[in-house]
């Protein structure tokens, strides 16, 4: 059940050291379904659970930096690539790290939104092949050559086949 996962993420994320800034628990108004609180966690290292696992739900994580190629290292060290972020007023550096970012899908000072027509699907372990627009179509098409010969000029240094 998804939502005994993501409550063991997130006590497991505390015991290694994270700290809960705020949610982590059921909305009081819900006493029901399987609902967890927007959580965000601090003090949160690379070598924890919660950074490198896909934890679906709503979870956010944080972690310092001092350069940006740390800030890239760090977003690139895992086994999955579904999606990531960049915000910054700066447009080379969202460019240039947006390019950098080993994921399927970057959004530019904004999140998630999602459009038919753009490809959607993670690299690595987040997946491969795309859903979507024209990208989509493709994991219902197999590509093949086909080749006539028209000329009546020799075509090799063997024979043309017969016309039959």
């Amino acid at each position: 059940m998804q939502y005994k996962k993501v409550m063991n993420f997130i006590k497991v994320a505390q015991e290694e050291g994270a700290t809960l800034l705020c949610g982590g628990k059921r909305p009081a108004n819900m006493e029901k379904g399987y609902f967890v609180e927007a959580t965000v966690l601090s003090d949160v290292k690379p070598s924890m659970q919660i950074w490198r696992e896909e934890v679906f739900g709503p979870v956010l994580t944080i972690t310092t930096f001092k350069t940006e190629d740390e800030a890239i290292d760090l977003a690139n060290d895992t086994e999955y690539g579904l999606g990531g972020a960049v915000i910054s007023k700066d447009n080379e550096r969202c460019k240039r790290v947006s390019e950098l970012l080993q994921a399927g899908i970057i959004w530019i000072n904004c999140s998630q939104p999602c459009f038919s027509q753009a490809p959607w699907g993670g690299n690595k372990r987040s997946g491969f092949g795309r859903e979507l627009g024209e990208w989509g179509l493709e994991n219902y098409l197999s590509v093949k050559q086909i080749t006539r010969y028209i000329s009546d000029d020799k075509w090799g240094w063997y024979p043309a086949p017969s016309k039959l």
